[in-house]
């Protein structure tokens, strides 16, 4: 019961303080990107507080040597709300792929553009997909690290890989380092689910595939990399669980 209150009192929080951010910092929108992107560290790095001090859920981050200098693909698992934001203070200066729906509310949305988000239309063919290429070239260009989740939405923890061929697309054409990302936010945070578990979130950036593998090496390296360090975690954590039971 009182965890349950805990992650109440959380998403109330979450959700009013991203409100805030939003609206209140709209004149930031008028500023340089860089004022924009530096407040968005803020807001995920708040978040993160309230998750550890309302909702008892800690973050650890590991493979921080992993991290390669300059424009990448961050190719992380998403089983969570949280490495939508959590993944921004890790990262020099990132960009996600997002619903193109998302762009489209305000605030969120104009706020979005300024970040330099890139929209994906999944269901307007090769057209959209040729001008989702072409920003993604534009951020890497920039320098920036491009996140991605694989698997296109969020997954429950352990569920089984249901990884799209889009991030295979993105690579090949950006001929850049992709970081694999391994979490397990999924037993914290679940996915249509108001109750949070209290204990530590693992962020782990795996080895970094070179640019110009093939499709037949890339995919599976690239799951393999992710799956097989992601399950570890989960282990780790239903272990530890155990025994503090």
């Amino acid at each position: 019961m009182l965890q349950t209150l805990r992650s109440i009192l959380f998403h109330i929080a979450f959700y009013a303080s991203t409100t805030s951010f939003v609206v209140l910092g709209s004149p930031l929108l008028l500023g340089p990107r860089s004022w924009a992107m530096a407040a968005l560290e803020i807001h995920a790095e708040m978040e993160i507080l309230l998750l550890r001090y309302i909702a008892g859920i800690r973050l650890e981050v590991r493979g921080e040597e992993n991290l390669v200098d300059g424009a990448c693909i961050v190719a992380s698992k998403h089983q969570s709300a949280f490495e939508t934001f959590a993944l921004v203070p890790q990262l020099e200066d990132p960009v996600y792929l997002m619903k193109k729906e998302l762009f489209r509310i305000p605030f969120h949305g104009w706020f979005s553009y300024k970040f330099g988000m890139i929209p994906v239309a999944r269901d307007q063919g090769a057209k959209a997909l040729r001008e989702m290429l072409k920003e993604a070239e534009q951020r890497i260009a920039d320098g920036r690290q491009l996140i991605i989740f694989p698997e296109g939405t969020r997954r429950p923890a352990g569920a089984p890989p249901d990884y799209k061929t889009g991030i295979f697309l993105l690579y090949q054409a950006l001929k850049v380092p992709c970081v694999p990302v391994a979490l397990n936010s999924g037993l914290y945070w679940p996915r249509h689910h108001l109750k949070l578990n209290p204990g530590t979130i693992v962020i782990e950036f795996l080895p970094a595939l070179p640019p110009g593998l093939p499709k037949r090496e890339f995919l599976p390296a690239l799951q393999d990399a992710i799956e097989t360090a992601s399950d570890r975690l989960l282990e780790e954590a239903k272990r530890q669980s155990g025994n503090a039971g």
